[in-house]
């Protein structure tokens, strides 16, 4: 398969750790990279000038989502990834399973909520029209466990067992399309479950968990038919470059596995933050009982004085 339309030779030398995070950037990622982390910036720093917190943990988990971004999309793991099943499945991984968990847990639809002014009675700025979109019925539908989990699923098995995924690879244009939209499945299926940002949906915590056990076997599954395939299943990895020194079957094979043991890292990055998340709710629900409870008790005891003080009243 010719892949001169992704800007590429094919004649790289074998793949080495250090080659594959050589710098190689992909335009259009680059900068959205940097778009992100600049708005992300510009919130925080308004923040602060207003003289309002904003927590660091969020800070730095957003910045690392963005970075795991740019670590698969403007490095040579980029080009590799165009003729290497391997290095592929490695970006695949990332950018729909660890990037997404990063950047929700960095919650930038709370900051921008927070950052942009409103606009006025009467008008709609971007403050409006993105709340207006995180109430909408299409947030509702894409959010919905019946809609993220199958979506999370056809991305695996649609995409590489159709020819789907060949005409993607086919030039850069669809290349980007395809790494795009493995961001946006991840950032939807995840977002209901572990998103501390305000959306449509917000399942209990034991829901949550179920959502995310109902998707995730699907991808061990998928990197296990890989495995044991005794024939290439993907016609642009059929006949990797001489100059990289594989052999199809067996990178596949490393693909599948790739793919079979990152199945297990979102999952253990989910349940504790879900855990937190838990547990910060039971704490912040039993702050509230207790104020609750006091306030109640400052009633009672104004009613008993007030009792009292009308006894002394008849006797006097």
């Amino acid at each position: 398969m010719d892949h001169s339309g992704h800007g590429m030779t094919m004649d790289l030398p074998p793949f080495t750790l250090g080659r594959g995070l050589e710098w190689s950037a992909d335009p259009f990622f680059l900068l959205a990279c940097l778009l992100g982390l600049g708005l992300y910036g510009w919130g925080v720093v308004r923040l602060r000038q207003r003289g309002d917190a904003w927590p660091a943990g969020r800070t730095v988990s957003y910045v690392a989502g963005v970075l795991t971004i740019g670590l698969v999309m403007c490095t040579k793991l980029n080009d590799y990834g165009m003729v290497m099943f391997s290095v592929h499945m490695v970006q695949h991984m990332v950018i729909s399973m660890l990037s997404p968990i990063l950047i929700l847990l960095g919650a930038p639809v709370t900051l921008a909520l927070r950052a942009l002014p409103a606009a006025g009675k009467g008008r709609k700025g971007p403050r409006e029209l993105l709340l207006a979109l995180l109430h909408s019925h299409y947030m509702r539908f894409v959010t919905h466990p019946g809609f993220t989990i199958p979506m999370f699923i056809a991305s695996l098995y649609a995409l590489y067992f159709t020819p789907l995924f060949d005409f993607l690879m086919g030039s850069k244009a669809g290349h980007v399309a395809m790494m795009v939209h493995f961001l946006a499945v991840g950032v939807v299926f995840f977002w209901p479950i572990i998103g501390v940002d305000p959306g449509p949906r917000r399942p209990g915590h034991l829901m949550r968990m179920l959502e995310l056990f109902a998707g995730m076997p699907f991808h061990a599954f998928f990197g296990i038919a890989l495995m044991m395939a005794s024939t290439p299943m993907v016609e642009t990895f059929k006949n990797p470059p001489a100059s990289l020194g594989i052999e199809a079957l067996s990178d596949q094979s490393a693909a599948g596995g790739i793919a079979w043991a990152f199945s297990e890292v979102p999952s253990v990055l989910v349940l504790i933050a879900l855990l937190f998340q838990w547990h910060g709710s039971d704490q912040r629900q039993a702050k509230r009982k207790d104020r609750a409870a006091d306030r109640d008790g400052d009633k009672e005891l104004e009613a008993y004085n007030a009792y009292l003080a009308s006894l002394n009243t008849r006797q006097s």
